[in-house]
């Protein structure tokens, strides 16, 4: 029996051919995400980070948050789907990533990611990024800088 290889639809997300050029210094890009409990709970699953401030909302209480917090990672990778997704797009690749996680991110939270363009490597194609998140009400729950090479 033939066996017949099985695509994501994702992977019909080609690179864009001249993704850099298109790139200038102040750019910007942001996607939104409300967080919700299925989120938490999957990303415990898939990194097995079940942290009770995560996954356990009795322990979570005692806490200095007084409740459930997200992980902080996942903020992260809202970070870097706004990167792969959006700015500078499909093909990316990530190089390096600094993160400072300023404040919890609980469920029913909505997040912003956003990145800037601060610096152009032609020579290399690379691209150094501000990376941040913000909640609903605009406070700053992530700050950080990322470099990624650009296809």
């Amino acid at each position: 029996m033939e066996q017949v290889a099985m695509r994501s639809p994702l992977s019909l997300v080609p690179p864009v051919a001249d993704a850099f050029e298109r790139l200038v210094v102040g750019q910007r890009a942001e996607m939104a995400k409300t967080v919700t409990e299925t989120d938490v709970v999957l990303f415990a699953g898939i990194t097995g980070d079940f942290n009770p401030a995560h996954v356990n909302a009795v322990e979570a209480e005692k806490s200095r948050f007084g409740g459930r917090i997200a992980h902080g990672m996942l903020s992260a990778g809202f970070v870097s789907a706004t990167i792969a997704m959006k700015l500078p797009g499909p093909g990316t690749i990530y190089l390096s990533q600094s993160l400072r996680f300023t404040a919890p991110v609980r469920i029913g939270d909505t997040v912003t990611a956003q990145v800037e363009v601060v610096e152009l490597v032609a020579a290399k194609r690379r691209v150094r990024l501000a990376t941040r998140c913000v909640n609903q009400d605009g406070a700053t729950v992530l700050d950080g800088e990322a470099l990624v090479m650009v296809p």
